[in-house]
């Protein structure tokens, strides 16, 4: 097992990383910029280095200022968390060049399933059905051709990234030398390539998710599905295990698939494998995220499984056995952000005068917020995430009022507080009747 651990990574998921490594005797060493000079993470861990200025590219995104931190400090491994450098093949190379253990899949798997064509074709090569689409196409005459060869409307998506930049439907193709052109310049200011493909447009689908871990011993295993369709701006809100539309059929299914795209590239780690579902069942691979997932609690609360410490165990050349894990119950993730949903969920970031919690039985906070602290505004609006579990979904959702009416953050800031209570008033969400438009094109009209 390690003995020191950086972590590449700021905010709740930092803290989360530190906790579990705590707990497995592993000393920690949290990197920060000079805005997180007073964050959580940088408190709870053994040791802590800054790494530069406020803007990520002078700090979480500084590849050799963390790994001078890492050797400086003597750690041997290094966890990513989710976003930043958590998908980057280059990061992951320069540390095995290092002797320093990346907490992820090999520099390679990652080169391959970062990029969303390459990705595409592997999940063909597996057996795994995929949405009709392109290759990687780099002008927008060939995007135009693709598009038309597929038949509107299709997706435009940039292959070398996500989280939706760079993502545009087109409708028709009256339009759509423009929008083409509008999503290869987002995907080359997010990514540093505009590169992207073209796939057909799915009418109404769900977003499933399936959560796969494996170890270095050829052992995968799957631990079910997340839904994850209640989105905006393909940004998901809300996440839920299992999924209320999934029959025991299909998340056999789901498994199934995931677990051969998992085999088939020798995966290693812990990764998510993510569909688009339409109503009737049929499923479609779209990309794999080689990472832990903002969403990977839900998993933990219906396994009692600790993915992080099965993530570090998997990266330390232990063997792994899921096999005896049941499905137990139902959880929902509610993404407390520091937004105004009345105004577009604007971004309004500022100080946490008041906290308190909410607790109790079934209820899990992940946030690095305190009285006092002063949310800086260069990262993501991400405050906290408030975790319930019930033995049905509907005692899970009485659970989360319950909760959220308990969740206090005062300020000079605004969160999506309210906006998930009056969620949790809507009959379509309370259905589960939910796809990923429902939340922008029927749930938002009614409540801002």
């Amino acid at each position: 097992m390690f003995k020191k651990v950086l972590i590449a990574n700021r905010g709740e998921i930092a803290v989360r990383i530190i906790r579990t490594c705590r707990e497995l005797g592993i000393k920690t060493v949290a990197v920060y910029s000079t805005a997180d000079r007073d964050s959580l993470h940088v408190y709870l861990a053994d040791e802590s280095v800054c790494i530069g200025g406020p803007q990520p590219s002078q700090s979480y995104l500084n590849v050799p200022a963390i790994i001078a931190a890492a050797e400086l400090t003597g750690a041997d491994a290094v966890h990513p968390g989710y976003g930043f450098l958590s998908e980057n093949p280059g990061f992951a190379e320069i540390c095995q060049a290092c002797g320093i253990k990346f907490i992820g899949p090999s520099p390679e798997t990652m080169l391959l399933m970062g990029d969303k064509a390459k990705a595409r074709e592997v999940a063909k090569k597996a057996g795994v059905p995929v949405v009709p689409g392109s290759g990687v196409v780099k002008t927008v005459q060939e995007a135009l051709r693709e598009a038309e060869r597929i038949g509107f409307p299709v997706l435009v998506k940039a292959a070398h990234g996500g989280g939706g930049r760079g993502m545009r439907l087109i409708e028709s193709a009256r339009d759509a030398e423009t929008q083409i052109a509008t999503a290869m310049a987002e995907a080359e200011a997010a990514f540093g390539s505009g590169e992207v493909y073209v796939e057909k447009f799915v009418e109404n689908p769900r977003h499933i998710e399936v959560q796969v871990i494996a170890d270095s011993k050829g052992n995968v295993f799957t631990l079910f599905e997340r839904e994850c369709s209640l989105q905006r701006r393909h940004q998901k809100v809300v996440e839920e295990a299992p999924s209320p539309f999934v029959t025991p059929e299909l998340r056999r299914e789901l498994s199934k698939a995931a677990a051969s795209i998992a085999r088939y590239i020798n995966y290693e780690g812990a990764g998510t494998v993510e569909f688009l579902v339409d109503g009737k069942g049929n499923f479609y691979f779209i990309e794999m995220n080689t990472r832990i997932q903002v969403e990977h609690p839900v998993t933990e609360m219906v396994t009692s499984k600790d993915l992080i410490a099965q993530q570090i165990a998997a990266a330390a050349g232990e063997e792994l056995d899921f096999s005896q894990v049941k499905l137990n119950g139902h959880a929902v993730e509610f993404r407390i952000t520091c937004e105004d949903y009345r105004s577009g969920f604007r971004p309004v970031p500022g100080k946490v005068e008041k906290l308190l919690l909410p607790g109790g039985f079934g209820v899990r906070v992940d946030t690095h917020l305190y009285e006092g602290y002063k949310v800086p505004v260069y990262y993501d609006s991400l405050l906290a995430k408030l975790v319930v579990w019930g033995e049905t979904r509907e005692e899970a959702l009485k659970r989360a009022k319950r909760a959220l009416s308990e969740f206090v953050i005062k300020g000079d800031l605004k969160t999506t507080i309210p906006f998930h209570l009056k969620l949790l008033e809507n009959e379509l969400f309370l259905r589960g009747e939910i796809d990923t438009k429902t939340l922008e094109d029927k749930i938002l009209p009614e409540i801002t």
